[in-house]
């Protein structure tokens, strides 16, 4: 099918960051060739805020790898920035969270958000000052000098953001970040995360397994088939830019989540 380029009121007028055209992957195993993508194509605008959802091993995480020149796609094109995907990554383009905080456990937070600044080399008092502002921005000021077994698995997470945000890169990339957290600290984060992206207006780009999420942060829901991964419908939000947690309750987003709920039914059906 013809993906429809995304463009929500909130970044209509704005230039993609993000251009995937007719992207394939196809991974070369012992038991043969695995077809991960599938002509997948997809415009990205700038300070956009973009979730992937569907089914485990679609394909999301992998078409997020190749964003980031973890993977490299097998035909097609894709650009980050106008620039290929592995140029974005030496120009520290964007920042990547992980699904795991994969915090260094002998560091402290301040000393592991300061990591990629240091392989910067970016001096000692510009690395202080721009920990302290990450900190603030995701509401841990006071804890930089704290171990990660010290915080909570949502404020290591908070870390985590935090040390993506240090270098201030323009995008920023989500692998499922708050899957492994309770339903009462994801709500949280999941509020801090649309507080953060509003006083930033950094492009982002999501991987999540829930509906309610998707819907609740996006601009965008991007719904992936199952393997190999191809997008079967691209859902721009009429939700306002803020978003109280009982929008949930509201009936436009219960239309949004009915439709991201059928294309994903539909993608098993084709």
């Amino acid at each position: 099918m013809q993906t429809p380029t995304p463009t929500a009121p909130q970044t209509a007028d704005r230039p993609p960051v993000i251009q995937a055209s007719h992207v394939d992957l196809t991974f070369h195993t012992n038991d043969g060739p695995v077809h991960a993508l599938k002509d997948v194509s997809l415009d990205i605008p700038k300070g956009a805020f973009v979730s992937f959802i569907g089914p485990s091993g679609c394909g999301k995480t992998t078409f997020l790898r190749c964003m980031a020149a973890l993977e490299h796609p097998t035909g097609g094109t894709l650009t980050v920035n106008g620039m290929t995907p592995d140029d974005a990554r030496r120009a520290r383009a964007y920042g990547y969270v992980f699904q795991a905080a994969g915090l260094y456990p002998w560091r402290t937070i301040g000393r592991n958000i300061a990591l990629p600044l240091e392989i910067m080399g970016i001096p000692k008092a510009e690395q202080e000052k721009r920990i302290q502002r990450v900190l603030d921005l995701v509401e841990l000021s006071g804890f930089e000098k704290k171990f990660p077994w010290q915080l909570s698995g949502g404020m290591q997470q908070r870390a985590s953001i935090a040390r993506a945000l240090a270098f201030d890169a323009d995008i920023l990339l989500m692998d499922e970040p708050f899957g492994a957290l309770d339903e009462i600290v994801r709500d949280r984060l999941n509020e801090e995360l649309l507080r953060l992206w509003d006083k930033t207006q950094k492009t982002i780009a999501f991987v999540t397994h829930s509906i309610p999420e998707a819907v609740y942060l996006s601009t965008h829901i991007v719904v992936m088939s199952p393997r190999p991964g191809r997008i079967t419908d691209v859902i721009e939000s009429p939700l306002p830019r803020e978003r109280p947690l009982d929008i949930r309750d509201t009936p436009e987003f219960i239309e949004i989540a009915h439709r991201v709920r059928e294309g994903l039914r539909a993608g098993y059906e084709e």
